[in-house]
């Protein structure tokens, strides 16, 4: 698996997504897309940057923009969390981390000591011609969805 960068195609997916149906790269040609990727559902940081990004999600609407966000965690719990937090953002679900990896955040994370795999919260501003226009990498939440709201401004002006 290759990283991939600004100016390449975005891999497609197709993966179940909250509120069962499905979600795909396919259904946003023609209009820019946010796909954040994120660790896992109801933790902290998770939360606040769902919660960031729903908070914005009208301004992103107004400009055209989609939001996509994705975890290995399964369509039923995104149901609970979008339901706890009143989230206005569909959330893929990749439990066989496949997108995860063909987009490179899949990757060996360590805490305490301790190595193992998972998602790097990495956010990737997809253009409407589906090639990559910006890549936020090793996220941090505070101010992040506002940044991003930036990116898409720019990217329309």
């Amino acid at each position: 698996m290759a990283d991939i960068g600004i100016g390449a195609e975005a891999p497609d997916f197709n993966l179940p997504r909250d509120g069962g149906g499905r979600v795909s790269l396919t259904e946003f040609k023609g209009k820019p897309l946010v796909l954040f990727f994120y660790p896992k559902d109801d933790t902290a940081g998770c939360t606040a940057e769902s919660i960031g990004f729903t908070e914005l999600a009208a301004e992103f609407e107004k400009a055209g923009a989609a939001l996509v966000g994705m975890s290995p965690d399964s369509v039923k719990c995104h149901d609970r969390f979008i339901k706890k937090h009143n989230l206005a953002v569909a959330l893929a679900s990749d439990e066989e981390r496949t997108v995860l990896q063909a987009y490179g955040v899949w990757k060996q994370k360590s805490m305490y000591g301790r190595t193992y795999m998972g998602v790097e919260r990495t956010t990737f501003l997809i253009r409407a011609d589906g090639t990559i226009a910006t890549i936020w990498q090793k996220v941090k939440v505070p101010g992040h969805a506002e940044a991003v709201l930036k990116a898409v401004l720019d990217l329309a002006a």
